[in-house]
């Protein structure tokens, strides 16, 4: 008896198998029918390899200063032109998509870290848990967004890692409230009531049955993050509070850029179209992915 049962279950799984790479390669051919899905996609493994490869794209260097090629406008030299310094812009902008990447891989990971669990408890078990932890988030959500990160700032101190840290944590509430309310929605299903009846434990129900039904807002929520970081990461530099010289930043290249901005533009046009296609390439690769997690989408 038990030879046959062990032959008939591997035959199951083994039959699964394809059904389940079939469903997978289902979901790529839904998610790259849509185009902007797509093209987002396309303009982030861009950002990417020039982020990676960074030294190779751009040869020039991004922090020497050669006064005697100041303010020099576009060439086969110099394809972005140089700055006030004589610094190359091209590299600039190849090499502030490191930065980009480090501050929102960084900071999307202290706000998913921190702000994910808040929001599992206070769903999970509400009460007096729960009441704390909501009028806390309605607290951090009170301060505006760039007034919070500058106070923090003041803490941490004014730099690159500081910056990482305070758009993290300026993040947690938004993260929370998310796990929070999809937790809330999902507690209250059959599943969730007849593991109870069962006698399972409170971490078991959370992390084996709720969890992975709530991944789909969270993975949105992560990749749009990395949106949300870049933007604030910018603005902090455009005030002189993160990056500092001479580490290149698109935001604080903008801000040395915008004195001349009537003769020689091309100081703020490419850092400004790189912040501009990274965060868009980011939204539309979270809205294709919002679209193909969302099972009513996927009923229709």
């Amino acid at each position: 008896m038990d030879a046959p049962s062990t032959r008939s279950l591997s035959a199951l799984v083994g039959a699964d198998r394809p059904v389940r790479r079939h469903r997978v390669r289902g979901v790529l051919q839904a998610a790259f029918r849509r185009k902007t899905f797509t093209i987002g996609v396309v303009l982030i493994a861009i950002f990417a390899f020039c982020a990676l490869f960074a030294d190779t794209v751009a040869h020039q260097s991004y922090s020497k200063v050669d006064y005697k090629a100041k303010m020099l406008s576009p060439s086969s030299e110099h394809i972005f032109g140089t700055d006030a310094q004589g610094r190359d812009i091209f590299s600039r902008v190849v090499h502030g998509t490191r930065v980009s990447f480090k501050v929102a891989f960084v900071s999307v990971l202290i706000a998913t870290v921190i702000g994910v669990p808040l929001g599992l408890f206070a769903g999970f078990f509400g009460g007096w848990p729960d009441i704390l932890i909501s009028r806390f988030l309605d607290a951090m959500f009170a301060f505006p967004v760039l007034l919070m990160a500058i106070a923090i700032l003041a803490i941490t101190g004014v730099g690159l890692k500081g910056a990482i840290i305070a758009i993290g944590l300026i993040a947690i509430p938004e993260f929370a409230r998310v796990s929070r309310s999809t937790v809330i929605a999902e507690k209250e299903n059959d599943y969730v009531l007849a593991a109870r009846a069962i006698g399972c434990s409170a971490q078991r129900i959370v992390f084996r049955q709720i969890v992975p039904n709530t991944l789909g807002p969270i993975v949105v929520l992560v990749s749009l993050g990395f949106a949300f970081a870049i933007l604030n990461e910018t603005a902090l530099s455009f005030l002189g509070l993160g990056a500092q010289p001479p580490t290149p930043s698109w935001g604080a290249d903008l801000a040395d850029g915008r004195r001349y901005l009537r003769d020689d533009p091309w100081l703020c046009v490419f850092p400004g179209v790189a912040i501009f296609l990274f965060v868009l390439a980011i939204n539309l690769t979270g809205d294709g992915l919002r679209d193909l997690l969302d099972p009513r989408r996927n009923k229709r």
